[in-house]
């Protein structure tokens, strides 16, 4: 018995610039408020919302996407939207294999995205970075693509899974 598993978080250097600007501008305007002449802002309200600006930043750092394919199906979580593992089925899946796609033309970006509001022909996406993705058409005509970072290893485990059916 083989076991696919792997783990993935928004861990990009881009986005970690990104919300280090996001966190400057903002933190910056707070504190020129603060200190001018004759502010009503008390420290407890430079703490507070700077505290604020920053953790709804962080925030994005706390989803993560786990996968595990093993000999009864494929599961998957990205939390925080789901607290457990997501199962599909071997007898559920129509067709499974590893594809090279468009984040931000098929789905509009990363994360849990698709579905009746961008693209609904593509079917729904979670995935945290990259364009490598594990392609699932299911018997109820529904599409699931799940980012991966371990190509390979993806397509060995499903050619191992998809021909023992």
């Amino acid at each position: 018995m083989r076991i696919f598993k792997e783990e993935q978080r928004f861990t990009q250097s881009w986005l970690i610039v990104l919300m280090c600007v996001s966190f400057i501008v903002p933190i910056t305007l707070i504190i020129q408020q603060y200190t001018k002449p004759n502010s009503t802002m008390s420290l407890q309200q430079l703490l507070s919302s700077s505290i604020a600006i920053a953790a709804s930043g962080l925030f994005i750092f706390i989803f993560k996407l786990k996968t595990r394919i093993d000999e009864k199906g494929i599961h998957y979580q990205f939390f925080p939207f789901h607290f457990s593992l997501k199962t599909i089925l071997w007898q559920d899946i129509t067709k499974a294999y590893v594809r090279t796609y468009d984040p931000i033309g098929e789905f509009g970006g990363w994360g849990l995205k698709g579905g009746a509001f961008w693209n609904s022909g593509k079917g729904k996406a979670i995935n945290v970075k990259g364009d490598i993705g594990i392609q699932l058409i299911l018997k109820n005509g529904k599409k699931l693509l799940i980012g991966t970072q371990k190509e390979n290893q993806a397509q060995q485990i499903l050619q191992k899974y998809l021909k023992n059916e």
